[in-house]
């Protein structure tokens, strides 16, 4: 395999695939993405759950989806492992056509994974595994799950690259790192993010990464005066601070849903003093936007407002018209939702065909 992903071949991706209207592909730092992408989040950590992300990867990528995103914690990384195992077969069966330079591949580092399943003893677990092995020390761990210290960071990234059987990794997260912000005042929070963008500057030096960002939950989302909030201006500051206008911090992701709209529509950011929405802090800083939990796990696909169907007609079921909420609103890069199945590959996907439609996002904030 190629080391990653390459504007190149993300390109031919698209180009392999002409019955899909243009504007299903977007551009990510220089790659072309599908606007929906595979997530993996869910499931049990049995090989039942493997087989089912094995197949749905699959057809995904034959339906135009080339955005694969996963964190080594997601099912005690066998999410990682049964990506990496489908894209090896992928290539060995089918040659260039799934080639890892056409592949966008995602993870995240920051909470303490289990290894292919909970442990009888989950302390002793850590202990032998991180503990006394020097990886971190027990006064790392913030909520008793997260760490974000340039040398477990290295660590993850170095499981998550053999997890995925590849020699780098297209966007790499810091995961949830407001997560810190619970126990840790802002400067000493602030110290951390900018150690890590260091350690993750040295990875893309290295070729181990493309790029980096930080994958949230709450932190974009909220007001700035909670104790979660992240301003994304303080984190780019930072990442200049160890690299100058040529830093890597290119990607956030963010919960982006009918149900949790903020990222479009809630000014939590402050920009040279200016109120923007995260969607429109990214824009002024050149960052990319991907939606996490498009159809809030599932939640979404059942019976949705008669406002869905007139917005966005023509769609067969409720998730179809989550996605399309997700996927056309202006500034969003990707929108990830979880694909276990072949069957969800197939629902998700056949959204691939149509154009998005940002007036329909329109009209729903419109009647709000």
């Amino acid at each position: 395999m190629t080391s990653g992903a390459t504007g190149s071949g993300t390109a031919a991706y698209r180009d392999a695939h002409p019955e899909l209207p243009a504007t299903h592909f977007r551009m990510l730092d220089g790659l072309v993405v599908s606007s929906i992408g595979l997530g993996t989040y869910l499931g049990d950590e049995d090989d039942a759950a493997d087989r089912g992300y094995g197949e749905a990867i699959v057809d995904a990528l034959n339906l135009g989806c080339n955005l694969l995103d996963t964190a080594i914690n997601y099912r005690a990384q066998r999410s990682e492992r049964v990506i990496g195992q489908t894209l090896v077969a992928l290539e060995r069966e089918l040659g260039a056509g799934f080639g890892r330079d056409r592949i966008v591949l995602c993870t995240k580092g920051g909470y303490i994974p289990f290894d292919g399943g909970m442990p009888a003893d989950p302390s002793a677990y850590v202990l032998d595994a991180f503990v006394r092995t020097g990886v971190l020390r027990p006064e790392d761990v913030v909520g008793g799950a997260h760490v974000m210290t340039p040398r477990w960071l290295e660590d993850q990234l170095g499981r998550s690259l053999r997890n995925l059987g590849v020699a780098s990794i297209d966007v790499y997260y810091v995961h949830n790192p407001e997560t810190q912000l619970a126990s840790v005042p802002r400067p000493e929070f602030l110290a951390r993010i900018r150690a890590a963008f260091e350690c993750l500057e040295r990875q893309v030096a290295a070729g181990r990464i493309g790029r980096y960002g930080v994958a949230t939950w709450n932190g974009f989302r909220v007001r700035p005066d909670a104790r979660e909030h992240l301003s994304l201006e303080e984190l780019v500051r930072q990442a200049e601070a160890v690299a100058g206008s040529a830093h890597h911090f290119g990607v956030i992701q963010l919960p982006y849903n009918l149900a949790m709209p903020e990222a479009y529509a809630a000014a939590t950011q402050l920009v040279d003093g200016e109120r923007l929405t995260p969607v429109e802090a990214a824009a002024r800083f050149g960052i990319a936007v991907v939606a996490s939990a498009a159809i809030l796990q599932g939640q979404l696909s059942r019976r949705l407002p008669q406002a869905l169907t007139t917005a966005f007609p023509g769609l067969e079921t409720s998730a179809q018209r989550a996605l399309q909420f997700v996927r056309s609103t202006p500034g969003i890069t990707a929108a990830l939702v979880g694909m276990g199945g072949r069957q969800h590959a197939a629902e998700n996907l056949a959204l691939a065909r149509t154009e998005p439609s940002p007036s329909g996002v329109e009209s729903l904030f419109t009647r709000a």
